[in-house]
């Protein structure tokens, strides 16, 4: 599975360490991205800013589901998470409102402020 721009996405969020946009923001998402039958998985927590990816199936408060090419649409800057969210092209699990916390992770789409 060809998963470039998602690796980078990751591997970019884990070097961080520390994120002073979450220093509020104490959780776990797991990031579910699917190509065809395979399902890739990143597990990120979240501790007041403190940034841990791995690339477990563990339990997380939120599960954000999408597809390969709306995943990467959104590390590119291309598709804002949330709006495909309410739009249903990602599908969340959990509690919906850490989705808008870690929107400020993904780029901004073009043409957003």
């Amino acid at each position: 599975m060809s998963s470039g721009a998602t690796e980078e996405f990751f591997e970019s969020l884990a070097s961080r360490g520390y994120e002073p946009l979450l220093a509020r923001v104490t959780g776990t998402a797991r990031f579910d991205v699917v190509d065809g039958t395979r399902t890739q998985r990143w597990l990120v927590t979240f501790d007041k800013g403190r940034v841990d990816v791995t690339r477990r199936n563990g339990r997380a408060g939120t599960v954000v589901t999408a597809s390969r090419e709306s995943f990467e649409r959104a590390v590119a800057g291309r598709l804002n998470v949330t709006a495909a969210a309410l739009r249903g092209e990602v599908a969340i699990t959990g509690d919906p409102r850490f989705l808008v916390r870690l929107q400020r992770l993904f780029p901004r789409p073009q043409g957003e402020r």
